[in-house]
């Protein structure tokens, strides 16, 4: 199935980087306008750069999406910068902290609920609204693998929490809007090469757990994350069906008819 999203906009949140900046560029090559969501001005200036160059318009929305007192305000600032969303790709994230569970701040164990879960649910209650009145609109909600596995990431609690949260979440949502023309979906983007990754490598085995540790150095070392456009691409072949209320993978066949929830 080939994407193409002519005359449609999208946000991207997440966008500097990573899968978030792919995802962004994809969409540009298969024709949307793009708003592209992160914290960093210098990343979504670079990604602006990039969509700008395949002929495509990109807007910048610089914004904290951990940050409570931020998340009434952004999805009014999104819609004035482009005058509605058709799709949206929840992508930003963070995996921190990481360690053992009875050693996690309760606020940082917050802000990470904040960020994976809260962020992704206000710019729902945005942007979906309009996409419910056209009849037409796409919801993917980035998660992982890890919300099925969660005992597979120990020292990991906190992001094995979200992602469960988030995929909940997501397949109620996708029940709430059955038939409106709105699809709602969760992406699992497979063991990607991004900074997430790097960042893990990095840390002290002793804070983090050195089983946690070993398994992210172990699968660099095997060689067998994959590229952020090859986990982008995979996306954007689910995106362009009517299937709504499933677990798209990186390695699943994009269905030819449309999934309803039951």
């Amino acid at each position: 199935m080939s994407a193409s999203f002519n005359g449609r906009t999208a946000l991207v949140t997440g966008a500097g980087r990573g899968i978030g900046r792919a995802v962004a560029v994809a969409l540009s090559d298969a024709g949307a306008n793009l708003v592209l969501l992160a914290r960093s001005k210098d990343q979504l200036a670079s990604t602006a750069d990039e969509v700008s160059a395949r002929g495509h318009s990109a807007v910048a929305v610089v914004a904290d999406l951990s940050d409570a007192t931020q998340l009434k305000q952004i999805g009014r600032d999104v819609l004035e910068a482009s005058g509605g969303i058709d799709i949206l790709v929840n992508n930003a994230a963070t995996v921190a902290p990481l360690g053992a569970t009875t050693e996690i701040a309760t606020e940082d164990f917050l802000s990470t609920l904040i960020l994976n879960v809260v962020a992704v649910t206000a710019l729902t209650k945005a942007l979906v609204p309009p996409m419910l009145e056209r009849g037409w609109g796409r919801v993917v909600n980035v998660s992982s693998g890890l919300a099925v596995r969660p005992t597979s990431m120990p020292g990991g609690n906190t992001y094995v929490t979200s992602k469960a949260a988030l995929e909940a979440h997501t397949a109620n949502l996708a029940a709430e809007v059955a038939g409106s023309g709105v699809t709602v979906n969760i992406y699992r983007p497979g063991t990607v090469d991004t900074t997430m990754q790097s960042w893990i490598r990095e840390q002290d085995p002793q804070r983090i757990g050195e089983e946690l540790h070993r398994q992210f150095v172990a699968a660099h070392e095997r060689g067998s994350l994959i590229s952020p456009e090859r986990s982008a691409a995979a996306l954007l072949q689910h995106l362009a069906g009517r299937e709504t209320g499933q677990v798209w993978t990186v390695d699943s066949a994009p269905a030819a008819e449309a999934v309803r929830p039951k």
